[in-house]
């Protein structure tokens, strides 16, 4: 059974964000493109945002850190930290409102 401390990764990753000129830094927590599950840790620095994107598979945004919007088309939606966001099966955004760390869970079709 393997262990891994999302408040470590976060702290790791937002200060990797900081400093990358993306303002992102990204792990996979658990799966890979190989398995159906798959968890990525995302860290981003206020402002800075994924460009629309389509959607794998189903797939949640738990807020572990800040506060994002995630957008698909018309409709947006914030969460802060501890929210837990459906992502929508259509083209989406995220966006980070403040130095933020979310996971990402997609089980791919």
């Amino acid at each position: 059974m393997d262990r891994t401390s999302l408040t470590a990764l976060i702290q790791h990753h937002l200060s990797l964000a900081r400093d990358a000129s993306s303002g992102r830094s990204s792990h996979t927590v658990y799966g890979g493109h190989a398995r159906t599950l798959r968890q990525t840790l995302i860290a981003m620095t206020r402002g800075r945002r994924l460009d629309d994107h389509e959607n794998p598979g189903e797939a949640t945004l738990h807020v572990l850190h800040g506060r994002v919007r995630l957008t698909a088309g018309d409709t947006a939606a914030e969460g802060e930290t501890g929210d837990l966001l459906i992502i929508p099966d259509a083209r989406h955004a995220l966006e980070a409102i403040e130095d933020s760390a979310v996971l990402l869970t997609v089980a791919k079709r």
